[in-house]
């Protein structure tokens, strides 16, 4: 199974075509749009059967819009990686492991486009054509290096990861943001892509294309006065901006208004530790611990022929060396990484090692 979307075309994620390849039933496109996202029949047919599907974390939060979990899942990248080939794209295995070449040129299209030109439809069928067959060679070679269980564990893992949250303060990841540090213009940014947002919204239209994120940035640096001023900087010279000059400059009056109680602060409030390049000026100690269990852990996927962010998420791992469990034994930091969300081979493999670079060296 596969999906199109329009990322970058439009607001929403959703799936603009369904494509589904089945022994003895061939290949099959599904247009969810004019079905109404009424596809009832085909939830059924697929209930109960292993969805195969490359990279199933882009696609699951789509399907499950249309009422589509799997009840069993194999996906092709991550045993790609689990498998240890440094390059994991559908088209890259299929021709290193299958020998067939795909066609490209249409993975960033406009898919909410109606109707759909042939060649995109046979681009969109051949991502689901080799799947099934991809899917046995990488099973094969993850037995052979002992890793079918692993795999097994993540695959599980990822069908029933929760849907993605919406971000806390997205507007903090504007493109160009960096530029930025008085909380006056912060704000403007906050209150502009605010307006963008609803806009974009409204009309299912990408955000970028509203507005780029550019004008954004240069709007809040400029903080133009009036409409003449915000319709003389670029990008909202043009027509269409122009039109829309009445909401930039409402969104900048917003911001400016704002008393100092209510701008935000300079840089997002996190949750878990510091960034890393900070932790030597911070806690010494915390830096110490999480260089080592770097360190450890690199040895243990090089051992593995694995990518150390499969191995154990670079967040836990964090987590862990900033606030290190009361007991470091490897029992104690095995029971802290199943509490963090990690597997049962992450934890046999690693336990261990992170206990070592946990442990506080004897003093002197």
């Amino acid at each position: 199974m596969d999906t199109e979307r329009a990322s970058g075309y439009r607001y929403s994620q959703r799936a603009y075509l369904v494509q589904l390849r089945r022994a003895g039933a061939g290949t099959v496109l599904v247009d969810p749009i004019a079905l109404g996202g009424r596809i009832d029949p085909l939830v059924e047919a697929l209930d109960g059967t292993e969805w195969v599907l490359h990279a199933a974390s882009q696609d699951l939060p789509c399907l499950a819009e249309l009422g589509l979990r799997p009840s069993v899942l194999f996906d092709t990248e991550l045993a790609g990686r689990l498998a240890g080939f440094e390059r994991v794209a559908l088209g890259t295995l299929v021709e290193r492991l299958l020998g067939y070449r795909l066609e490209k040129g249409h993975g960033a299209a406009d898919w909410s486009r109606r109707p759909l030109p042939a060649d995109w439809l046979n681009y969109a069928a051949l991502d689901v054509e080799l799947l099934v067959e991809l899917r046995d060679v990488l099973e094969q070679e993850l037995k052979r290096q002992g890793k079918l269980e692993w795999a097994l564990e993540e695959f599980e893992a990822a069908r029933l990861a929760p849907l993605p949250r919406p971000r806390v303060e997205p507007w903090r990841r504007t493109s160009g943001i960096h530029r930025i540090r008085n909380p006056r213009q912060l704000a403007a940014v906050r209150a502009l892509w605010e307006a963008r947002d609803a806009l974009a919204r409204e009309r299912d239209i990408a955000p970028g294309r509203v507005l780029p994120d550019a004008a954004l940035v240069d709007a809040a640096v400029r903080a133009p006065a009036d409409e003449a001023t915000l319709s003389a900087l670029p990008v909202f010279r043009g027509r269409a901006q122009r039109r829309m000059v009445g909401v930039w400059l409402g969104a900048l009056q917003r911001a400016a208004a704002l008393p100092k109680s209510e701008l935000p602060e300079p840089s997002q409030q996190h949750d878990g530790p510091p960034p890393a390049n900070r932790w030597a000026d911070k806690d010494p100690a915390a830096a110490a611990r999480l260089a080592a269990a770097r360190t450890a852990l690199t040895a243990v996927a090089e051992a593995n022929t694995l990518p150390v962010e499969n191995l154990l998420l670079p967040d836990l791992v964090r987590r862990t060396c900033w606030q290190p469990p009361e007991d470091v034994s490897p029992e104690g930091v095995a029971a802290t990484l199943r509490a963090g969300g990690a597997r049962n081979w992450q934890i046999t493999l690693t336990a261990d090692v992170l206990s070592k670079a946990l442990t506080p060296a004897p003093e002197p």
